[in-house]
């Protein structure tokens, strides 16, 4: 029975293979349409997309085009061509403002801009690029039932980018930028009053200053000390991280130390 089986599945794959086969040298697209269509209908995307890409250009303008190129969108996202699918759902919505499937549409060509959005250290183009997709289709959609995924597409996409800067603003410190890193962080915090970052954000902003004040010139030492000491302050209202406290107490005592020369 197991070797019928297996010879019947043998026979069923290439029947369908010569199918495929036949509809592509065919020079009949209505041959090429209906074997894309089964294809498509079995999940074999990969072989309906060679086929309506073949006919695409014929079908433009006739009845079956509506159908065709949801079809030829939906394949790109399901073969994770997330670039080319973005490309079809927009250009399906714009060309078929009353179909059903137009919403979908709409919010498919969003989520496969959103798909290719990168790491948050890569550069965020792409990123922009959604999160712009997907606040068209929230404002022209705002009762849609793919609403809440939208908004947490949002969320995750934004999130990204405020790591992104984080990072960028915390490698100043790194590289000992410390009059950059201090105004990199300022920024950072104001532009995200609610960041998960804050506490990290604001050691960093306090490790910058108190290497600053403590390798300045006499001249400006005192100043510095003294805004990193305010930067103490306001690290220890934001954090309960035995960490931060424990190395940001210990800046502090330094600082102590070396602001009582000045008091002398």
């Amino acid at each position: 029975m197991n070797k019928f089986l297996a010879l019947l599945l043998l026979l069923v794959t290439l029947s369908s293979c010569s199918e495929f086969q036949k509809a592509l040298k065919s020079e009949d697209v209505a041959v090429k349409y209906a074997t894309a269509e089964k294809l498509y209908e079995k999940g074999k995307y990969s072989k309906a997309i060679r086929l309506f890409e073949q006919i695409a250009p014929s079908y433009r303008g006739k009845p079956q085009a509506e159908k065709l190129f949801y079809m030829f969108s939906q394949s790109y996202y399901k073969t994770k061509q997330y670039y080319l699918s973005g490309y079809q759902f927009e250009s399906f919505s714009s060309a078929y403002p009353k179909s059903q499937k137009r919403e979908e549409a709409a919010f498919l060509g969003a989520k496969s801009y959103a798909q290719i959005s990168p790491v948050y250290s890569l550069d965020q183009v792409d990123t922009y690029k959604a999160l712009d997709k997907l606040q068209v289709f929230i404002d022209n959609y705002p009762d849609s039932e793919y609403l809440p995924e939208a908004n947490v597409m949002v969320k995750a996409l934004n999130e990204k980018l405020e790591k992104k800067y984080f990072e960028i603003a915390k490698q100043y410190n790194t590289i000992s930028d410390y009059k950059a890193a201090i105004k990199a962080l300022d920024n950072f915090i104001l532009d995200y009053p609610g960041t998960k970052y804050k506490e990290p954000a604001l050691f960093y902003k306090l490790d910058s200053a108190y290497k600053l004040a403590m390798n300045s010139i006499p001249s400006k030492k005192e100043e510095r000390l003294n805004e990193a000491k305010t930067i103490y302050g306001s690290l220890n209202k934001a954090t309960e991280n035995p960490d931060y406290k424990e190395k940001a107490d210990k800046m502090l005592a330094d600082i102590e130390t070396e602001l009582q020369k000045f008091s002398k």
